[in-house]
């Protein structure tokens, strides 16, 4: 006897009409489906609560019984070679905006934030930038040539890169145009596509300061020109005191090899700085004496300022911060306690603090940082506290180790009026509704 609180679905009712449907005659018919398909409707919505469906309950599997899984052998060990998310649990997918490029040869998905939990984003859920797909590299066949104003050009195989000692750090990776279309107006109604645009990761691989000591870099050599293997020869003009500092030449991504669309066999990791300065597929480091300007750097990835004038260089990804829990994805289910969390990053360094507001920002309250708190890396914030309904405009602020204070909205107009796309990281606002429901709003 079956114990599962379900009914039929509302397929299942639509083809049982259907077939009903066809012993009658026109007329009946089309009364009949009219009707059955309003009750279908109604039947349909009263399965939903809270803007959540209800989820199906075996009440057999409930304590004090035994359930099932208890009583049988599940599968056996590499059943799925690579394995996969449960068949429970939602699918968390990166997704596009649809209308955002005309193309998907040059567009990007975005990391579901929403879904994440730790500072750790998994390789299968990291952003993607392309500037012309992504092409298929056979490991055996790519190379990385540093030349320019060195003394030794070299070309080097993968098999020499990974004969180097290698280091792993944990970074954020974030595109510069994370945040841009909130620039002039609340737009998204989901937190993946305000701020999915931002990744974290164990990256594997060479200090570039150590293949630049191989090369011997001359006097006059100041800058690098980075590009890519891929169709578009993604490149841009990276200063040499960065390349000293912490670039990596990454081959490995969370403990595996890379995988093809973060840039395999090969990329450049800049902690801190924009993404597309981390360029994937690596195949060219130049030395040079001045940047190259290409068009990555003039026509794109550049702050059009209110004056007319355009920032150009701007490479630090600025203080920023957001709350994941509730957002819109993820709505207040029922009053009572609440643990407000969220995620807080800054390419100056580590993230110092991080406040709370419930009322758009007229008041603040300290959130506790949870785990790692970790250079250049998400740093996971959380504070708990008791919703009863009550309407919240939910913000959250973040500090970093140098003292810079994530912006409002205002502050930033201010400096950089409103034709921007790049380098958003004002304050952001969700709007709590009695319902629990969240909303994506803006406070100027």
């Amino acid at each position: 006897m079956s114990n599962i609180i379900k009914g039929p679905s509302t397929r299942e009712l639509m083809a049982q009409m259907a077939a009903e449907a066809d012993q009658l005659s026109i007329r009946d018919r089309r009364d009949f489906l009219r009707k059955g398909i309003a009750a279908v409707g109604g039947m349909a919505a009263t399965t939903m609560a809270g803007g959540a469906i209800a989820k199906e309950v075996n009440t057999a599997n409930l304590p004090p019984n035994e359930p099932a899984w208890g009583k049988q052998l599940g599968h056996g060990v590499v059943e799925n070679p690579y394995g996969h998310p449960s068949e429970y649990e939602k699918h968390v997918v990166r997704r596009t905006v649809p209308w955002l490029t005309a193309d998907s040869i040059a567009s990007i998905s975005m990391t579901p934030l929403q879904d994440l939990k730790g500072i750790i984003t998994p390789n299968g859920l990291v952003f993607e930038r392309y500037h012309g797909g992504v092409p298929q590299i056979p490991m055996e066949e790519h190379r990385l040539i540093i030349h320019g104003l060195v003394e030794r050009p070299i070309i080097f195989t993968m098999e020499d890169l990974m004969r180097f000692p290698s280091v792993s750090q944990i970074k954020f990776i974030e595109c510069p145009a994370n945040g841009g279309m909130e620039w002039k107006g609340a737009q998204m109604e989901a937190l993946q596509f305000t701020h999915g645009m931002l990744s974290c990761c164990e990256w594997t691989g060479v200090p570039l300061k150590v293949l630049l000591e191989e090369a011997g870099v001359k006097p006059e050599g100041k800058w690098i020109l980075a590009e890519g293997a891929d169709g578009s020869h993604m490149s841009r003009s990276i200063p040499l005191e960065k390349a000293l500092e912490d670039t990596l030449v990454v081959y490995a991504q969370n403990g595996e090899r890379l995988r093809p669309e973060q840039g395999y066999p090969l990329r450049l990791l800049n902690p801190g700085w924009e993404g597309n300065t981390s360029i994937k597929w690596l195949r060219r480091l130049e030395v040079g004496d001045k940047p190259w300007y290409h068009r990555e750097e003039t026509s794109k990835y550049t702050d059009l300022m209110p004056d007319g004038r355009a920032r150009k260089f701007t490479f630090v990804q600025e203080t920023n911060s957001v709350i994941t829990s509730p957002c819109p994805e993820n709505p207040i289910a029922k009053s009572g306690f609440l643990e407000i969390e969220g995620i807080a990053w800054s390419g100056r360094g580590r993230i110092k603090r991080v406040d709370i507001s419930f009322d758009g920002g007229v008041s603040w309250v300290p959130a506790n940082l949870k785990g790692l708190v970790l250079d250049k890396a998400l740093t996971r914030f959380s504070l708990v506290t008791k919703w009863d309904g009550q309407p919240w405009l939910l913000q959250s602020r973040a500090i970093d180790e140098t003292g810079y204070v994530q912006p409002t909205l205002k502050q930033l107009r201010d400096v950089r009026g409103g034709n921007s796309i790049y380098h958003k990281n004002s304050i952001h606002t969700w709007k709590v509704a009695p319902n629990g429901g969240i909303t994506n709003v803006q406070i100027t």
